[in-house]
């Protein structure tokens, strides 16, 4: 319970001429007493709130960025009309920083015996599970002087589920697709290593795909086709390490990793292949195995969504193992970690031949786009140093992207927004020269 600003600005009034015509006891008394007693009947004629009873219903997940509408419903069971200021409490990253005291503050008016909704819209910025943490309401009576004031739990949980912003480049990599699947007339002639079906010959084939045996069957020369192979296995490893935290932008390295390899993901399954998932750093984080084409992307995003990186060093000979047990036969194993030389020579080169022996292993990595833009500074000393430490940190990455590929791993280095298309193009290499 607590006074009001009315209650207040009334006593403050009243000072004013006991102060000029009756500065006393008697005049305190004159104010006080009738407003004490307007105070007392205003609380008893508020409704109370102990006894409300609140349910929540709405969006249980949505995507960064987007919006979750939340109703409350406040149903009012006593024989006094609700008149309240509520409160709906939730996480601080449920909206953007200027935008919580709009969308959690509500007036809401319950007649005697009746309910009444409000909707709460939240705006995460920030992925994960948002768990609503109390509602408070404040229950006035009809002068408005003096208010019941009660807290209720109604637990209920929004998760919070990766943009994918990459799924724009989605069309134009299903339909480089379909021209390797030969669905299009765009067919690449000689690609792939499945057999698709017999044509006829026509000059500039390829002589070593007549089939013979057809040929003789018929009388014009008849060639074999190919497409990409399908059912095949792919393994998304995410490094969930420190190195995943570092910020490139506004977003840590991690988000982007994820990006990539969702859009990987919905590409490989229009495909035909079998995705998998593996987030590790020192233990398993997310796993996500044997799932349909239709399942696999809403099983990644809500895998991915809880994801956060965790500030330890990524164990290499761990993760390798677990990967290992993860495909048993030969996959595509896609690391999406970092290319800075300290993790890459001491953590992953020293176990890498035992993954690259028996799968095809593509790494992704997440570049700086202020490295490339340090490198062009000029004008001044601070930006000559600033070229100069930038030139010798790229020499880095191309020397430790030198060393995977001469253990046969295929290297994808791009800023995030080119990472996902860029991840998305070697796999469609990989398949078109029939090497997964």
């Amino acid at each position: 319970m607590a006074f009001t600003g009315r209650a207040a600005l009334l006593a403050a009034l009243g000072s004013v001429p006991v102060g000029i015509w009756e500065p006393g006891l008697t005049g305190i008394l004159a104010v006080n007493v009738p407003l004490a007693a307007a105070c007392a009947c205003d609380f008893a004629l508020a409704a109370p709130v102990r006894r409300l009873r609140l349910s929540r219903s709405g969006d249980t997940s949505t995507r960064l960025g987007d919006t979750a509408d939340i109703t409350l419903t406040v149903a009012n069971p006593s024989n006094r009309p609700l008149r309240a200021h509520l409160r709906d409490a939730w996480p601080p990253s449920s909206w953007p920083a200027d935008g919580e005291a709009a969308a959690s503050r509500h007036r809401v008016t319950v007649p005697a015996g009746e309910r009444r909704r409000v909707t709460t819209r939240l705006r995460p910025t920030r992925r994960g599970d948002h768990r609503s943490d109390r509602v408070t309401i404040r229950s006035y009576g009809p002068l408005g002087l003096f208010t019941r004031q009660g807290t209720h739990r109604v637990p209920w949980t929004v998760r919070v589920l990766p943009p994918f912003a990459s799924r724009k480049h989605l069309p134009s990599k299903l339909s480089r697709l379909r021209e390797l699947d030969g669905r299009t007339s765009l067919l690449t002639r000689g690609e792939g290593t499945e057999f698709d079906s017999l044509r006829e010959y026509v000059p500039g084939d390829d002589t070593r795909s007549i089939d013979w045996r057809a040929t003789a069957r018929q009388t014009t020369v008849a060639v074999r086709t190919w497409r990409p192979e399908r059912d095949r296995h792919i393994l998304l490893v995410l490094d969930t390490g420190r190195t995943s935290a570092g910020r490139v932008g506004d977003a840590p390295r991690l988000d982007a990793s994820m990006d990539a390899a969702l859009l990987l993901a919905a590409l490989a399954s229009r495909a035909g292949d079998r995705v998998d998932l593996l987030a590790y750093d020192r233990r398993v984080r997310a796993r996500v195995q044997g799932r349909t084409a239709s399942d696999v992307l809403p099983s990644l995003v809500n895998a991915m969504a809880a994801l956060e990186p965790e500030l330890v060093e990524t164990d290499a000979r761990g993760l390798t193992a677990t990967a290992l047990r993860s495909a048993p036969r030969r996959s595509l194993v896609v690391l999406l970690t970092t290319l800075d030389a300290a993790p890459i020579e001491e953590g992953l080169l020293p176990v890498l031949p035992r993954l690259t022996q028996r799968h095809t292993v593509l790494l992704a990595s997440v570049a700086d786009p202020q490295i490339a833009h340090m490198a062009r500074a000029r004008g001044t000393t601070d930006a000559v140093y600033e070229a100069a430490a930038a030139a010798q940190a790229q020499s880095e990455r191309d020397r430790t992207a030198d060393q995977l590929r001469r253990h046969g791993v295929t290297v994808v280095d791009a800023t995030p927004e080119n990472l996902a298309p860029a991840l998305a193009d070697a796999y469609l290499e990989l398949k078109a020269a029939g090497r997964l």
